[in-house]
């Protein structure tokens, strides 16, 4: 296809491979923070295809994967118990909470509904000004802009029935607490480019500067993944640190002026607890005080306690990239996409899915 398949050259891609086998001299470990970088690097084979001394690692990049299990019981606990009508997108229904799903909550009888867009919950709230409408707004940077324009646009058309339940991540603040990990191993980073798209990157320079890493900002397809790979690679063989844009065809230095300006709004950044992780500081969008009748935790006072996860799990583990999920004694046993034991199985931006679905350790089940 015209504007995709150049991204998937295969002699291109011999080409880049052939590059990084060139230059490399001795082992590096690179973490990609996107899920979706994830699922190229596993899904078109390039893990198996990069010289030995590239070890990709898999970083927090799934904000499905990260929200808290508390947050996910809060939102069962209104759409069963306050009679709300639950919005989410499609990813977040089949993550297990506390003891069960929101899949689970639909099945059982909750109006829980899938939609593409939060602003087709302010429509839905509209049509229903009896019912409290919730649309569960999870997502990186990437996907605030959309949630702060439903909240805009429920305030002007003065409708008060409708509130977003906030989990958003932001992916600066989690670099360095990957880097701040003692157990942290890694050398160079590839930057998520769908959150550069909107937030620009300026907020990596002081990361660059701070850890003495490269960042290279890379798209999602095979061709952007090696050429970010490569950009990382000559930066460390020559002993340099700066931040490089690859995704340059889509990321702009201060990205998209007009949505920041709507996330600026609307959020305001606040500590974060992420799954499998913990707190991390400044890692979140909450609502702000000027727009706080749509923040759901304020209009639902509920208090949902927090829940320990699975012992069978080392989602916290494959999040923060220590292990892979294929060190998981549990992998494609006990937990699979099916009946998953944590998020990063059935997240479509998760490791273990992105494992589990395509590659070898899988088939060796």
């Amino acid at each position: 296809m015209k504007f995709l398949s150049e991204y998937r050259d295969e002699d291109l891609a011999k080409r880049l491979l052939d590059e990084i086998k060139a230059i490399v001299t001795k082992p590096w470990s690179i973490m990609e923070v996107c899920g979706g970088q994830t699922h190229s690097l596993v899904k078109y084979g390039i893990l198996d295809l990069l010289p030995s001394e590239v070890n990709m690692i898999h970083g927090p990049g799934c904000p499905v994967c990260v929200t808290p299990i508390h947050l996910i019981d809060k939102a069962i606990h209104l759409a069963e118990e306050e009679k709300v009508i639950l919005c989410s997108y499609g990813d977040m229904l089949r993550v297990p909470g506390s003891h069960r799903s929101l899949l689970d909550a639909k099945a059982t009888g909750a109006d829980i509904r899938i939609l593409y867009s939060p602003l087709e919950a302010v429509e839905i709230a509209k049509s229903n000004p009896d019912k409290e409408v919730v649309f569960f707004a999870v997502g990186f940077e990437t996907t605030a802009p959309a949630n702060a324009m439903s909240v805009l646009q429920a305030k002007e058309s003065e409708v008060s029935n409708y509130s977003i339940l906030t989990s958003h991540v932001l992916v600066p603040p989690a670099i360095e607490a990957v880097m701040d990990d003692e157990e942290c191993n890694i050398d160079g980073f590839l930057a998520a480019g769908h959150v550069c798209t909107i937030m620009g990157i300026s907020e990596y320079g002081p990361i660059v500067d701070k850890y003495n890493i490269p960042i290279v900002v890379t798209g999602f397809e095979p061709i952007d993944l090696l050429q970010g790979i490569l950009m990382v690679v000559m930066q460390l063989e020559k002993g340099t640190s700066t931040l490089e844009n690859q995704y340059s065809r889509v990321v702009r230095e201060k990205g998209n002026p007009s949505a920041i300006d709507m996330i600026q709004k609307v959020f305001e950044v606040q500590n974060r607890v992420w799954r499998g992780i913990g707190n991390i500081p400044n890692s979140g969008y909450e609502i702000n005080a000027q727009y706080a009748s749509y923040d759901a935790n304020i209009k639902f006072d509920v208090d949902i306690p927090d829940a320990l996860e699975n012992e069978d799990c080392i989602a916290g583990q494959v999040l923060k990239g220590i292990k892979k999920p294929k060190d998981c004694p549990q992998f494609g046993k006990k937990c699979k996409p099916e009946f998953p034991l944590g998020a990063p199985m059935v997240s479509s931006e998760g490791a273990c899915a992105a494992y589990y679905h395509f590659s070898q350790a899988a088939q060796a089940i």
